[in-house]
């Protein structure tokens, strides 16, 4: 009987929910569909960024969570439908059929091909629509629930570096695997002709000068573009999309350039940091792109305009800095007559003023507003200087 595997709880970080992978997009996609309420999934994505869910319990058929949530503690569990010991034989001689695809699993890497072979033998690896059963014990009616999306979503992460972890859920553990594969290849006849190429044919032959990099294309402006034979999204009208599309080359540039030059690639965002994004660049599509709390909206907005990405950070979480850096701030604001207080990474100052930490080390100056905290300028560096900032 295949055992349960454990995985440690994820810490609080920044990290897209969507996977890197195009299977674990396809887990997402897939817990995606089945949700019937955009709200719930939102807020599983905080509590997924938040490091609010435990420790993971993968076991053949299911996945099990306890969710730490500030009013109590609930117990979450996704099932899903194992493979039959039919599928899985199938399913092991498509492995079997090509070397590589061992090779690529050991290397956490989940071919297409396999996949595709797989479903065309009628076993369905991946989850479609409706195939993930959430549950929790807290009283919410929508499936998923808050919790059981926030679990969902770290389990995009777990496929993401090892593709074993789907096939534990199948019914197999990366053992059992091994060995059935194993078994298969010893009842191979022994004039079998070997697979695949030999490496001393692939290392034999000339590799030729690489090419240079490409310069990187100009941007892009408004008035250049020629947007036509495209549908706006659901819920934008006609006349925005030429922004998206202007958008949409930006990042693409962005990206190309991390490729060419080795600078930072930008930092992966979730739908609702995006959705901020776009709105604090190009005004005119925050209508479209506002759900659920405008004010809330409007707040990521405002931090996303003085901090970009490291704002929207500070605004939607907490972490814990080094001691020593906490520590100096405090002693130049103390020697400056201030009364300060800290908790994780963020200093409060008085009754009405907060200086946060953003992970590169800048600080990022708040004002209680009414009873809500407020970034009300741009970030620096120094702690004094936030301070300083004229509100």
């Amino acid at each position: 009987m295949t055992e349960a595997q454990g995985f440690p709880a994820f810490e609080a970080q920044r990290r897209s929910t969507r996977g890197r992978s195009w299977w674990a997009r396809a887990w997402v996609q897939a817990l995606e569909d089945t949700s019937l309420d955009s709200d719930q999934l939102r807020k599983g994505r905080r509590y997924a960024n938040s490091g609010q869910v435990g420790t993971i319990t993968v076991s053949p058929g299911r996945i099990a969570a306890t969710v730490y949530s500030p009013e109590d503690t609930y117990e979450s569990v996704v099932q899903v439908d194992e493979l039959s010991e039919d599928e899985w034989s199938r399913f092991l001689d498509q492995v079997a059929a090509r070397a590589g695809h061992i090779a690529a699993l050991l290397d956490g890497e989940m071919p297409h091909d396999l996949v595709e072979a797989a479903s065309d033998g009628g076993v369905l690896l991946l989850p479609g629509i409706g195939d993930l059963d959430p549950a929790c014990t807290c009283d919410a009616w929508e499936l998923p629930c808050q919790h059981a999306a926030g679990l969902c979503y770290q389990v995009a992460w777990l496929l993401d570096s090892d593709p074993f972890v789907l096939l534990l859920l199948r019914g197999r553990s990366r053992e059992d695997l091994l060995d059935q594969l194993q078994s298969r290849s010893a009842t191979e006849p022994a004039d079998a002709p070997p697979a695949g190429v030999s490496a001393s044919d692939v290392l034999s032959e000339p590799v030729g000068a690489l090419p240079d990099v490409p310069d990187l294309p100009g941007k892009v402006t408004l008035d250049e573009l020629a947007v036509s034979g495209i549908e706006p999204p659901r819920g934008f009208a006609p006349a925005t999309l030429p922004l998206l599309v202007l958008d949409a080359s930006r990042r693409a540039r962005a990206l190309l350039n991390a490729l060419l030059h080795g600078t930072p690639e930008p930092q992966p965002l979730d739908e609702w940091q995006d959705a901020v994004r776009l709105a604090a660049d190009f005004p005119e599509l925050t209508e479209s792109l506002t759900e659920g709390s405008p004010e809330a909206f409007a707040l990521g907005i405002q931090a996303w305009r003085y901090g970009g990405a490291p704002g929207l950070d500070v605004l939607e979480h907490t972490w814990t800095p080094a001691p020593a850096e906490l520590a100096r701030a405090r002693t130049e604001l103390v020697a400056a007559e201030f009364t300060v207080e800290i908790l994780d990474n963020q200093l409060t100052v008085g009754a009405d003023t907060q200086l946060r930490l953003d992970r590169q080390g800048h600080w990022h100056p708040y004002r209680l507003v009414g009873e809500t905290w407020t970034p009300i300028a741009q970030a620096t560096t120094d702690p004094l200087s936030a301070l300083a900032t004229d509100w």
